[in-house]
């Protein structure tokens, strides 16, 4: 701008430093409705289904890490309190949550209708002998995109669209939702406030518009700062 003649001086300098973001691409900010669509799109009456069904409410509704969805046994599960306890995989960190009404009935309908008879103590598993643990993070991931294809949703090229895009979804909602950042570091399991800040609040568009400013006001109080040094 300052090239241009807008302002006496270029503000870049003057601009807080970012945070480095790790993927080129954005994850997608799913919308609820998108969320509903894919969950609708489950064919629950199949065993993989259930789980799938499952699997993806319970990151969409509590946000857990693919890593920590993966590692979730049925011990963790306290249904008197209903509450899920786990010890996070990428902080060592222990976190605590709500098992929510729909999320916990979705996981008692795979475990009594859908889960194979197997003695690995994961909730979910593989469907295939040995019906062990899943090995990888991707092998999680792909099952959300491929139900969003059934459901018909056109995912934007270069988005990342797998299972760990809905945290940023559930994060974005909450804050739409008026939830205190604190808040909203607990459910996501941030150790500190300040890293929910950085990484989501830059996706909370309509928020950030309000703090635009204005160019007039900032070219005033910049020659007002001039004028007095």
């Amino acid at each position: 701008m300052a090239d241009t003649g807008l302002t006496p001086c270029s503000l870049a300098d003057r601009l807080p430093p970012q945070r480095h973001v790790r993927h080129e691409s954005e994850p997608h900010l799913w919308t609820a409705a998108e969320i509903r669509r894919v969950l609708a799109a489950i064919d629950r009456h199949s065993a993989t289904g259930k789980r799938d069904y499952a699997m993806i409410l319970m990151t969409a509704r509590l946000g857990l890490r693919i890593s920590d969805l993966r590692q979730v046994e049925l011990g963790d599960l306290d249904w008197r309190s209903k509450r899920i306890t786990i010890v996070q995989h990428k902080t060592g960190r222990p976190l605590s949550l709500p098992l929510l009404d729909d999320v916990g009935w979705a996981v008692i309908d795979y475990v009594r209708c859908g889960r194979p008879d197997t003695p690995c103590p994961k909730v979910f598993v593989k469907h295939r002998h040995p019906f062990d643990a899943f090995g990888g993070a991707s092998s999680v991931a792909s099952r959300l995109s491929r139900h969003a294809a059934r459901a018909g949703i056109e995912l934007p090229a270069g988005q990342l669209c797998g299972m760990h895009s809905l945290r940023g979804a559930l994060a974005i909602a909450m804050i739409g939702n008026g939830a205190s950042m604190p808040l909203i570091s607990a459910v996501l399991g941030h150790a500190s406030s300040d890293t929910t800040q950085a990484y989501y609040l830059r996706f909370d568009v309509e928020r950030l518009r309000c703090c635009a400013l204005d160019v007039e006001d900032v070219i005033e109080a910049t020659e007002a700062v001039e004028r007095h040094v």
